[in-house]
């Protein structure tokens, strides 16, 4: 039991399916991922209230080398129940939720680990009614823990390419929304970086039939040893090089998707990266064109220039939020069912979730729905930058990780937390911004850094992530150097990383 509840990653499961880095023993096998899809089965089951027999599942893949073992494994299993089966072979996360609307499945098995690094796989589970809840995996896999091995193999399962149907889908939407004909993006020219994971369907099948030039575009080729940069749009080597050719090749615009492309970035004209809170506000200006006086929903570490953008430029209300994509989402889903109307939940990553596409985070969609606004632009000589002209950002911004070392983290994390709130209420020039939803955050006065930060724990690890920002020179360490007074007090955290920064080893 244990060993499978190590596997659960929030709202979908990860393991390591592949020897070959130290220290890391294999625990997600075919035979392992077999058994979770029966679990999954029996949940499919009951909340369509259908016999198994009855019941149908798709199972795709990214391009990572384990990843068709994990799917014949998974195939076995639902093959076992009575389940009809379709094999999908490569295809995205998003596209494998819309194989339950777009082509009637009961259900959809998506085998992935993101952006992880090529050891590692993983499992995402859908329905007609979206992504699993954290719940929802916790109770799939301590089922699964008194389930039996495999006795079979997978045979004669059905293949389709439904990639290629779900990028059509994606081209009709961006044809209809933004009114420019069969070809509304001729003339433009846009560099796709897929990292060799499974998005460089979206320049060929997606960009090319629009009009786009894509020539020049990076690592399309899936790969699942991912050699050329981690399939990461928050990876620094993955955002340069598509900056460098985008500047180089003096593209209109550059898309990165993650490896299952349920996340996004952008770089602009001249090499200028659209991603964190400048890609959240250049989604938030689009959608409160569409949608005026939405709320937007994100994560808690989003700036304070973010926040006067969405609400004063944009006439917008901007809500932060815990971290966690389905946390976000989650959100969105409470706020606009209490009738505040609520069309966007983002994170920091590119986790970007829409009302009007089922509150999916994909990637894919999230772009798409960035060029029907683009293409519009276009015909009045303007670019998606000129959207976000107004967004203040800040000097200077800093992001630390302190590590705690206490054998019960949650409990010790949280008890710095706790003080650190009670030490914050008292200090000169500090204030305590409320509401506030995950750890601590802090506003400092022009005299005591001039910014924010803000302390929380950290989802899954025993770390506390420190994020500063600061609209002064010098403000960010400024404020580092008043927290680090406080967080000397605790033996159990390891503030090497804060050190190292102010002594400017780092």
């Amino acid at each position: 039991m244990e060993d499978l509840l190590k596997l659960q990653n929030g709202s979908d499961v990860r393991g390591v399916a592949l020897e070959g880095v130290a220290g890391e023993e294999v625990n997600l096998t075919p035979s392992v991922a077999g058994r979770i899809a029966s679990s999954f089965v029996t949940w499919l089951a009951e909340r369509h209230g259908k016999d198994a027999a009855a019941l149908r599942v798709a199972v795709g893949r990214d391009p990572r080398l384990s990843g068709e073992a994990l799917a014949e494994g998974v195939a076995a299993a639902l093959q076992e129940r009575g389940v009809e089966v379709w094999d999908y072979g490569l295809c995205s996360t998003p596209a494998m939720f819309m194989s339950t609307l777009l082509d009637n499945m009961d259900g959809a098995i998506m085998i992935t680990a993101s952006h992880l690094p090529w050891n590692r796989n993983g499992m995402k589970f859908f329905s007609p009614r979206g992504g699993l809840e954290k719940q929802d995996i916790r109770q799939i896999l301590e089922r699964a823990a008194t389930l039996p091995p495999l006795s079979g193999k997978a045979t004669g399962v059905p293949r389709k390419d439904f990639l290629s149907e779900y990028a059509a889908w994606l081209a009709h939407y961006i044809r209809e929304a933004s009114g420019g004909g069969e070809r509304p993006l001729e003339g433009t020219r846009i560099l796709v970086d897929a990292g060799n994971g499974s998005g460089g369907f979206f320049a060929t099948q997606v960009l090319v039939p629009l009009g786009a030039n894509v020539a020049g575009s990076l690592f399309l080729e899936p790969d699942g040893r991912f050699p050329n940069h981690p399939p990461n749009p928050e990876d620094p080597k993955a955002l340069q090089a598509l900056a460098a050719a985008v500047k180089e090749q003096e593209a209109d615009l550059g898309i990165i998707f993650d490896t299952d492309v349920d996340r996004a970035a952008l770089i602009g004209r001249g090499g200028t990266p659209i991603n964190r809170n400048a890609l959240i506000a250049l989604v938030a200006a689009v959608v409160l064109e569409k949608y005026p006086g939405s709320w937007i929903v994100t994560d808690s570490i989003t700036s304070n220039g973010l926040t006067t953008f969405i609400e004063e430029v944009l006439g917008g209300h901007h809500h932060r939020f815990k971290r966690g994509y389905r946390n976000v989402i989650n959100e969105a889903i409470r706020l606009d069912s209490e009738g505040k109307e609520c069309h966007l939940a983002m994170e920091t990553s590119g986790h970007a979730a829409m009302k009007e596409n089922h509150w999916l985070d994909d990637g894919a969609y999230l772009v798409s729905f960035l060029l029907t606004r683009m293409a519009g632009l276009r015909r009045e000589g303007r670019s998606l930058e000129d959207l976000i002209a107004a967004l203040r950002h800040p000097l200077e911004e800093k992001e630390l990780r302190i590590r705690i070392l206490a054998e019960d983290f949650a409990e010790y994390g949280q008890q710095v937390l706790d003080d650190l709130k009670a030490f914050a209420a008292g200090r000169e020039g500090w204030s305590l911004v409320e509401p506030n939803y995950e750890g601590v955050r802090v506003q400092c006065d022009a005299g005591h850094g001039d910014g924010w930060f803000l302390l929380r724990l950290s989802l899954h690890d025993p770390v506390l992530p420190l994020n500063v920002e600061s609209d002064r020179a010098g403000g960010v360490k400024t404020i580092v150097q008043q927290l680090n007074t406080f967080l000397s007090r605790y033996d159990r955290l390891d503030r090497s990383r804060v050190e190292a920064f102010l002594n400017d080893e780092e």
